[in-house]
Parts: structure tokens; C-alpha cells; sequence
């Protein structure tokens, strides 16, 4: 049967108090509905849709990706009703799985043990043991174990709220059945919405089998409805990518204190400090050692790299065994090759520094080629923009930069050239000279220094 995975994306969210859609609120800088889409798509689904409704237009243009297919559910009269709004697009060939925009957290191993249990003839329900199952719908269960409906917690009568199994939500069956079974939903219960669940009393009149699948772990399940669960799925997904980390053979400081918000791939024997931000495509080589409050944004860092404390790396790439910062930036495009250092405040902007060169003290590096063995002065600073556009400083190998220097581009310093300290470089500077571009000291005779006049 071919996969149709139908994400219910539709809900307010009138408890996070937020202009901001449910389903777009933040959760490790991406929207909830973000996470669902990433974990469904490593099904290999044939196809996904999504039912959205409040903040209809902004989820669409916040997500935007041109595989989905989007139902409009316009009125929110339950999760039955959602589903319908979907099931147009959906042929008789396949197997539906749903999802919720809210439960970012699900597990796609779970999710593929769901739709192994299920058939042409076969649902499958992920439930879940709760220590407190206020607010689930519960499920009941015949005297051998098997399903025989879902009650609403609302709906449901003493006994049945001691049931401790609860509803997750998640589900999949034969498209062929659920439209049926969606065609005959009613809204006669305490909400007056057309629910899903009921699909499961209807599978089993008409003596289909309902199978069951637990849920390995609570937080896989678990939904937002206001920021204070936010927070709590925040840090459930903070220990959830630190544990990967780990597995994959990184050494963390304090897993507690370490942002995953991306791709993160890691070599044997990295070391990484506390209050580390890992946003998007980072990858990070073998041996390599990530100080205390560093943000990598899209970025790799070779084996054997150690980056010191407090600096901001982003869409660059780090050469191996370099050593950077401590308080080091590196702005988009970005490189460097082998055993480079790069100082504390030393800032680098679309420059490439190839291998041992060196620049480690209060110095801003813009639309720069740096050659070999190069070494920049404290202080110094491309002189990259004129107002109106960039230019380009290329510095040959083997040059020395002196320090306190101004480099006003466009200009070329030629191989083991050599710059005075205190030179602002305004043309070309041959190979092999010394460049010297100061002001001529002179010594005033005499001068006084201006005295304040007394106060009356």
C-alpha cells in the first residue's frame, strides 16, 4: 500500500497567548510543525498533507515547501472533521498515518512499527501508559486485552477514568475503511466535535482488528498547548539530541547545557563545553574541542580544532588543528586551512586563510585571500568598503603585517612583503620590501597642554 501521511495542523492555540500559530511557535529554533514534517519524511511517505486553519496563510508561507499538499479545515469541529478535509486527495490504495502539528517529538522507529502492525483489513493506534491520564481519551479494553473503543475524558464514567492506558492520537489505517468510517461520524458528546476516535468502536463492530502499539516513551507523545509544555518539550528535545551526541561519541561537559538545532554530526573524541549553540548543518572532526559559550551556525570544524571561548562561527568552514578565539567571529564565507590561529576579537568576513598564517589580536579581515604563512598584526583592519561597494585585499604568503595597519582595498601585498607597524596601505606593496606609509613625527617645542579654567 502506498504511504499518505496526514499532519493535523489546524489548531488556535488560544493557551500560548500568541499572535504566532500553535503549530509555528519555536521549539530548538524551529517551528513544531517543522519537527513533524522532518520525522514523517523519513518514512518515505508517497505523499503529505497537511490540515491547517488558524493563521491559515502564515503556516503555509512559514513552511513553504512545494511537496505538501494543503487542506483547509475552516471551522474546527474536531479531529474527525479535520482528517475529512483531508482524505479528497487521498486514493483507496493507501494507508493513512496521522499525525498532530503539535507532538513534535514522535519517534520515526515508533512511527514504523505503527504502520508494520497495520493492513488492508488492520488498524493500528498508538496509546500510551500515564501515571496521571488527565485530559487523554482512555482506552478500553475487553477482558482479552483487545481494544473496543476510545472514550474522551470528557465522556468518560468513573471507571473508566481510572483507566491509566491513554489515546496519543497517532494512527494508521486503510484509506478505504477511514472514509467510510469518517462519512459516519456524528458529534452527539459533551464537545459537540466530530472525533477521530470514534473510528475505533467502528472498526471493531464491524470486527476488524484494532492493533495496539504502546509507545516506548511518554515524551514521544506529548503535546504543546501552552508555553509552560513548550519549555518542556524544549528540554525534553535538549536531552534527547545531547543523547545522540553521546552515542555518537562526543564527550559533553554538562548535557544539560547544550543547544542541538540542527544536523549535528560529530567525529570520535570531541570534547564539547557547557552553553554550547549548535544551529543547522555543523559538523565537527575528530578531537576537536569546543570551549564554553560558542555558537557554530552552519559550519565545520576539522579534526583536532580547538575553539576557545565566547566565538561566533557561522557559514564558514575551520580548517584542522587551527586554534580559534577565545572571542573570535567568523561572518559568512569564511575559511581557513591547516594550523591557522585566529586571536581573541579578530573578525573575519568572506576571507580565506590558508595554511599557518596567523592573525591573533583585535583585528577585522574582510573580502580577504590570505596566502601561507602569513602574519597580521594587533590591530589591523581591511579597509573593505568604499560606501557603495566592496573590494578585495590579497595577501601573498609568507607576508608580515605590522601592526596597527590599515589595508584600504582593492590592493595586493606581494610575496614575504613586509607592511610598518602603524602604515595605512593605500597601493600595492611589492614582494619581498618593506612598505611604510606614516606620517612624519614632529615634536612641538614648547606646546602646552590646555589648562581648565577654576570653577568661580
Amino acid at each position: 500500500m502506498k504511504l499518505a501521511v496526514v499532519i493535523l495542523a489546524a489548531g488556535q492555540g488560544k493557551r500560548m497567548k500568541s499572535a504566532l500559530p500553535k503549530v509555528l511557535q519555536p521549539l530548538a529554533g524551529q517551528p513544531l510543525l517543522r519537527h513533524v514534517l522532518n520525522r514523517a519524511r523519513q518514512l518515505q511517505p508517497d505523499s503529505v498533507h497537511v490540515v491547517y486553519g488558524h493563521g491559515g496563510e502564515q503556516v503555509r508561507a512559514a513552511i513553504g515547501d512545494g511537496d505538501l499538499q494543503w487542506s483547509l479545515q475552516a471551522e474546527q469541529l474536531g479531529t474527525g472533521h479535520a482528517l475529512m478535509q483531508a482524505m479528497p486527495g487521498i486514493g483507496d490504495d493507501s494507508l493513512v498515518l496521522v499525525l498532530y502539528g503539535d507532538v513534535p517529538l514522535i519517534d520515526p522507529e515508533t512511527l514504523r512499527r505503527l504502520i508494520a502492525l497495520a493492513s488492508p483489513k488492520v488498524m493500528s493506534l498508538l496509546t500510551v501508559m500515564l501515571d496521571d491520564p488527565t485530559g487523554y481519551g482512555r482506552i478500553v479494553r475487553n477482558t482479552r486485552g483487545a481494544i473496543l473503543k476510545i472514550v474522551e475524558q470528557k465522556d468518560a464514567n468513573k471507571a473508566q477514568l481510572r483507566i491509566r492506558e491513554g489515546n496519543s492520537g497517532i494512527l494508521a489505517a486503510p484509506a478505504k475503511l477511514l472514509r467510510r468510517w469518517l462519512s459516519r461520524l456524528g458529534n452527539s458528546n459533551a464537545q459537540g466535535e466530530y472525533y477521530l476516535t470514534d473510528v475505533i468502536a467502528m472498526a471493531v463492530r464491524e470486527k476488524l482488528k484494532v492493533a495496539p502499539l504502546i509507545a516506548p516513551r511518554l515524551a514521544e507523545v506529548l503535546g504543546v498547548n501552552d508555553k509552560v509544555q513548550l519549555a518542556e518539550l524544549e528540554s525534553l528535545h535538549r536531552a534527547e539530541r545531547a543523547r545522540e551526541l553521546m552515542l555518537a561519541g562526543a564527550t559533553l561537559a554538562d548535557p544539560a547545557r547544550i543547544d542541538v538545532r540542527g544536523e549535528v554530526t560529530v567525529g570520535r573524541d570531541v570534547f564539547i563545553d557547557a552553553n554550547v549553540l549548535l544551529e543547522g548543518k555543523v559538523s565537527i572532526g575528530d578531537g576537536a574541542r569546543i570551549g564554553p559559550n560558542v555558537v557554530l551556525r552552519n559550519v565545520s570544524v576539522d579534526a583536532g580544532t580547538v575553539i576557545h571561548p565566547n566565538c561566533v562561527i557561522e557559514q564558514s568552514s575551520v580548517g584542522p588543528d587551527n586554534s580559534i578565539g577565545p572571542f573570535a567571529r567568523f561572518r559568512p564565507d569564511s575559511k581557513t586551512g591547516r594550523e591557522v590561529h585566529i586571536g581573541n576579537f579578530v573578525e573575519l568576513k568572506k576571507t580565506e586563510i590558508a595554511d599557518g598564517s596567523k592573525a591573533n589580536h583585535l583585528t577585522y579581515l574582510g573580502d580577504s585571500l590570505i596566502g601561507r604563512k602569513v602574519n597580521i598584526g594587533a590591530g589591523t583592519i581591511t579597509a573593505n568598503y568604499d560606501g557603495a561597494n566592496k573590494w578585495q585585499t590579497i595577501i601573498e604568503d609568507g607576508v608580515h603585517i605590522g601592526s596597527d595597519n590599515v589595508l584600504v582595498a582593492p590592493i595586493r601585498i606581494g610575496k614575504d612583503a613586509t607592511t610598518a607597524a602603524g602604515s595605512t596601505i593605500t597601493k600595492d606593496a611589492p614582494e619581498g620590501q618593506l612598505t611604510l606609509a606614516r606620517a612624519k613625527q614632529v615634536t612641538i617645542p614648547g606646546w602646552k597642554r590646555p589648562v581648565k579654567k577654576p570653577k568661580a
